[in-house]
């Protein structure tokens, strides 16, 4: 079905496709909750961590919110009909916890629920395979209230919820994230606190980081067990990390530091065990005896899939005295036990997030993750940019984003020549959207959104990406 609000993409592209992705290869692209939905206080949902965080001065730019961000809520059915006229195969979005089951604990919210039966029966409808991430960062307030993702009893209501949210959706739902992004959680929301909730203790990031993971393991024994059929997994922000140099103090800073972006996550879900080196480096931090007996065994229960989400490289050194102050995402406070490690700039192309452009990292990442951990399927469940963009003459000409998307499908592409098993990719953003702690300030949407008016105009990066999926392959060079 057209609609006539948003005319179907023009294919852009002048020669036939010269890499082939595989038949099947699922071609989406993803949102999340918070940033998306709006209807803050609507429907019976209850606030979470980010609505205090970011109703709390000083901690969003320009004191943005997420209260009617996209307004989705209230327009789900026509973006579906977007997602439809781009070609989607797939959508992934997030299941808001507090719209779903407020306070965190107790019966579900039954208008909350309702709100995504309507969505994935508009998605089925249209064509459009559901992918749902259970927790995209909106831990309701109570939970937070009662001790947050450091507290133990955090993991069991997560494993609860999930369950709630399976006997309602588990019948029309195939694929199920559990968390995205856990290092995100643990170490921008409780170690640096640049995230909500906002804490700042390298011990609590760290305890967090491990309840997130148990409560992802309980949550797939739920989901396992209520519904074997579905297809389960988790989704992790990987980075490739490069020792500026061979010295080696920077070679011991690379190491350091994939330790705790890759593999303090890797290791305990698909080897079922910590990292010595991890655990060594955070001695001063933790004694890890938050870490009981069987824990290990339930964060690694088997999977079906696992989630990459990519967005740019690491380049580590040892510290000089004098060097500049590091960004937020990469102060010492989100690397417990790794004060001593310098963030090299390496003077390449960089997003407005100011992240480094690096498409073969991807290629990198993925055959990692394939050659060293799992034979399992693997999927990009988040790659993207932020650009500036501009309305003229009532079209969005991101060039800059779209040329992103092309290196990294290229950069997709080679791994699978190489042997990985990746069989989808989701575009970050379908649109515009509240960009965390940065508000509305920074753009990584393939759809321009009027936040005034809550117009969408698919930008030349969505129509590009339409023409490709439609093709399912890339023009040549």
């Amino acid at each position: 079905m057209s609609n006539p609000d948003h005319p179907p993409a023009v294919g852009v592209l002048d020669q036939g496709p010269e890499l082939i992705f595989p038949p099947g290869f699922l071609w989406g692209a993803a949102t999340a909750a918070y940033q998306i939905e709006g209807a803050a206080t609507e429907g019976g949902r209850t606030p979470s961590i980010w609505d205090t965080f970011s109703h709390t001065e000083g901690r969003v730019l320009a004191g943005h919110t997420g209260d009617v961000a996209c307004d989705h809520y209230h327009r789900m059915p026509s973006d579906v009909r977007l997602m439809a006229d781009l070609g989607l195969k797939s959508y992934r979005f997030s299941v808001s916890w507090p719209r779903v089951q407020p306070g965190g604990s107790g019966p579900a919210n039954a208008e909350g629920l309702d709100f995504y039966r309507r969505l994935v029966d508009e998605l089925l409808g249209h064509g459009i395979e559901p992918w749902l991430t259970l927790y995209h960062w909106d831990l309701p307030q109570p939970l937070e209230d009662a001790g947050g993702w450091p507290a133990r009893d955090t993991a069991g209501r997560f494993a609860d919820y999930a369950e709630l949210v399976a006997d309602a959706l588990g019948d029309r739902v195939t694929y199920w994230t559990t968390l995205n992004e856990p290092w995100c959680s643990a170490f921008l929301g409780y170690g640096s606190g640049v995230h909500a909730p906002g804490r700042s203790d390298g011990a609590d990031a760290v305890r967090a980081g491990h309840h997130l993971m148990l409560g992802h393991g309980q949550a797939v024994q739920a989901l396992r067990a209520s519904r074997p059929q579905a297809q389960l997994g988790i989704t992790v922000n990987l980075y490739p990390v490069t020792p500026a140099s061979d010295a080696p103090a920077d070679v011991d800073a690379a190491r350091r530091i994939d330790a705790l972006a890759n593999r303090f996550f890797l290791d305990p879900v698909l080897r079922g065990s910590y990292p010595t080196d991890l655990t060594a480096d955070l001695r001063e931090v933790t004694d890890f005896g938050h870490v009981r007996d069987g824990d290990l065994a339930v964060i690694s229960t088997p999977l079906d899939l696992v989630g990459v989400n990519y967005y740019s490289r690491h380049v580590v050194a040892a510290p000089v005295e004098g060097a500049e102050p590091e960004p937020y995402w990469r102060a010492p406070s989100c690397w417990p036990g790794s004060e001593d490690v310098r963030f090299v700039t390496r003077g390449v192309p960089v997003t407005d997030m100011n992240w480094e452009i690096d498409a073969p990292g991807l290629t990198e990442t993925l055959r990692r993750v394939h050659e060293e951990y799992t034979d399992l399927p693997l999927y990009v469940t988040e790659n993207g940019s932020a650009f500036v963009d501009a309305v003229v003459d009532g079209q969005v000409d991101d060039v800059d984003r779209l040329a992103y998307f092309d290196a990294h499908l290229r950069a997709a592409h080679e791994a699978i020549s190489a042997g990985v098993p990746l069989r989808g990719y989701f575009a970050w953003s379908l649109m515009d959207n509240f960009e965390w702690a940065w508000g509305y300030t920074k753009r990584f949407g393939m759809v321009w959104v009027d936040y005034d008016s809550q117009a969408r105009i698919p930008k030349s990066s969505a129509r590009w990406y339409a023409e490709v999926i439609r093709r399912n392959g890339l023009a040549a060079q």
